[in-house]
């Protein structure tokens, strides 16, 4: 899959793309910090500083989009500030309201999926309106609240993420497979079942495959998509109660290399390969800080702001995963 990252930050929905097997062909990040970060790891991608003046045409004449070269799905955490609780709450108000310029994309390029990602503020101020907007140019949706304790994080970190998927993509003008209904008002409904139901048979259909199919490493693989019987997920559940990411009988300081490689995200099977689901975290607010840790009070630090301000604007990648993993489990079975 080829992916158009909006609003990309750091890069942190695009590393979690490159797990799950996905292509970012083209950036749009202004700020010259991130813009350095992108450079250094994907050098030879290119990146949009302005999405206000990014089009279809334009990428077409750079030679991103063209008969043989479409993008299958954008992903865009576009700015948070005209809902975030920490501001004015300004919503459309703001000035740093874009969600408009990604629905156009949107309009323009036609992907088949799209991944948008705000903070919780966003469920109470403007979320409807991107959800009319996405259904009023034939997307399907449905949204998710995942935070970064899910994924064992010391922090909470709600953040709220758009999947919306269409038939009707810029790859050929016509639904692949399935036929549309035009209801009165205009807006098309497809007669089939919804995404999320689509979603659960198909990962059904697909128990025994791998997550992610081919991968860069052994490190990289992710495990089976569902089993076939809940008595692994009870095993894991029971083991994961009494080894839980520090809060075991071995204390918070305890080496993780000596845990079993249990699921950690509620003791539940969620897709996370062992790489991502044992990922050693610092510690939490109110904790001593961890042996490997680099002191938090540190000065004459190169691009320290920069660094701090980037990182605050940033996805946890390994929240965002299991959602692209799953995305691409999905299209690569239509």
């Amino acid at each position: 899959m080829r992916k158009l990252s909006l609003f990309s930050g750091i890069g942190g929905i695009d590393l979690a793309a490159h797990w799950a097997g996905m292509e970012t062909v083209a950036f749009c990040e202004r700020e010259p910090f991130p813009q350095q970060v992108l450079r250094k790891h994907w050098p030879n991608v290119p990146i949009y500083d302005d999405v206000c003046t990014l089009t279809a045409d334009r990428l077409r004449e750079d030679g991103i989009l063209g008969d043989n070269r479409t993008i299958d799905i954008i992903s865009a955490g576009y700015p948070c500030q005209p809902f975030s609780h920490a501001g004015k709450r300004r919503g459309e108000e703001d000035d740093r309201h874009l969600w408009p310029e990604v629905a156009r994309l949107l309009s323009e390029i036609r992907p088949r999926w799209f991944l948008g990602e705000n903070v919780a503020g966003h469920i109470t101020l403007g979320l409807d309106v991107v959800l009319s907007d996405l259904e009023g140019i034939g997307y399907t949706t449905q949204t998710f609240v995942i935070p970064s304790a899910a994924v064992n994080a010391p922090h909470r970190r709600d953040r709220v993420f758009i999947v919306a998927h269409t038939e009707r993509s810029g790859r050929s003008g016509e639904s692949r497979g399935r036929t549309e209904q035009v209801a009165s008002d205009g807006h098309s409904q497809l007669e089939e079942e919804s995404l999320a139901n689509a979603t659960s048979k198909r990962l059904e259909r697909n128990a025994g495959t791998k997550l992610l199919g081919e991968c860069s490493g052994p490190s990289l693989c992710g495990q089976n998509v569902a089993y076939s019987s809940s008595s692994g997920q009870q095993e894991r559940h029971a083991t994961a109660v009494t080894d839980r990411a520090g809060y075991g009988s071995g204390g918070a300081n305890e080496g993780r290399s000596h845990r079993a490689a249990q699921s950690r995200v509620g003791g539940m099977l969620d897709g996370l390969s062992s790489r991502l689901d044992q990922h050693r975290w610092p510690a939490a607010l109110g904790q001593d800080q961890y042996y490997w840790e680099p002191p938090r009070v540190a000065t004459g630090i190169k691009n320290r702001v920069g660094r701090l301000k980037a990182l605050g604007n940033a996805v946890n990648p390994r929240q965002v995963y299991p959602i692209l993993a799953a995305i691409k489990a999905i299209n690569d079975s239509l």
